[in-house]
């Protein structure tokens, strides 16, 4: 591999971490890992991305996200118009088809997090990195590669707790995984932050990829996008249940 990239991974979320404070219609957090391969991404992804913007929108800077697309803002406000909505959902679907993408996500309650473990409870965004990780270096062993990670920048404290949380990945690894491997699998060990307004393909692409498996989750009814994603999810030989798509708790963690 002599230190080639030749898979990127972007990292993103649906909902957030905190646990002192819910959203009582959207109690749950998502952590979604997107790996590509860099060739397809560079050469098929990010220029198709930019081409449908550029149809639809008349430009290429508006950036695809799903709290922004929901709510007809930032640059969306044509979503308002039933007939180019329509027109919207079935591009961005058919191109999401059509890429060449693995998707690997945790997702769980906060609430019954806090029911398992109390006091103890683990940030819900560090716990699920914990467990996105793995699955993410296990696909990329099994290709017989390396991965560079990038991750969406929020707030710089939490930039700092996810970058001690990644140092600490680097450091010790995971029940199952261990810290060489971790390193070994991944470009340089790195973990990049890029802010949303930049523009980046793979981060839209991972936020658009995120809300639907929130959606499953909490058994909302369920949209072409999820039908889409669930075939790629990362699989093993019984699907993609805890091979692609972790739910915590697990169901054997009891009170």
């Amino acid at each position: 591999m002599a230190g080639r990239i030749m898979l990127l991974c972007f990292v993103d979320e649906s909902g957030d971490h905190v646990l002192d404070r819910m959203d009582p219609y959207y109690p749950i957090f998502v952590l979604v890992g997107l790996l590509v391969d860099e060739e397809h991404y560079e050469t098929v992804i990010v220029p198709e991305m930019a081409q449908i913007k550029r149809k639809l929108f008349g430009h290429d800077g508006v950036v695809f996200h799903t709290a922004d697309i929901t709510r007809n803002r930032n640059g969306f406000e044509r979503l308002k118009d039933p007939r180019f909505r329509l027109e919207f959902y079935e591009t961005l679907n058919e191109a999401m088809a059509r890429w060449e993408y693995t998707v690997a996500a945790v997702g769980g309650d906060k609430r019954r997090h806090k029911e398992v473990y109390g006091e103890a409870a683990l940030d819900p965004y560090e716990l699920s990195l914990k467990v996105l990780v793995e699955r993410l270096v296990f696909e990329v062993e099994e290709r017989g590669s390396q991965a560079k990670v990038t991750a969406e920048s929020r707030a710089p404290h939490l930039d700092g707790s996810l970058k001690r949380a990644w140092e600490d990945l680097l450091q010790r690894g995971t029940r199952y995984l261990s810290a060489k491997r971790l390193r070994r699998a991944l470009h340089r060990s790195e973990l990049e932050f890029r802010k949303k307004r930049e523009n980046i393909a793979g981060l839209q692409l991972a936020d658009l990829v995120a809300t639907p498996i929130g959606r499953w989750y909490l058994k909302k009814p369920l949209k072409e996008d999820w039908r889409i994603i669930e075939q790629k999810l990362r699989r093993g030989p019984q699907g993609y249940m805890g091979y692609g798509l972790v739910v915590l708790p697990k169901p054997q963690q009891k009170d």
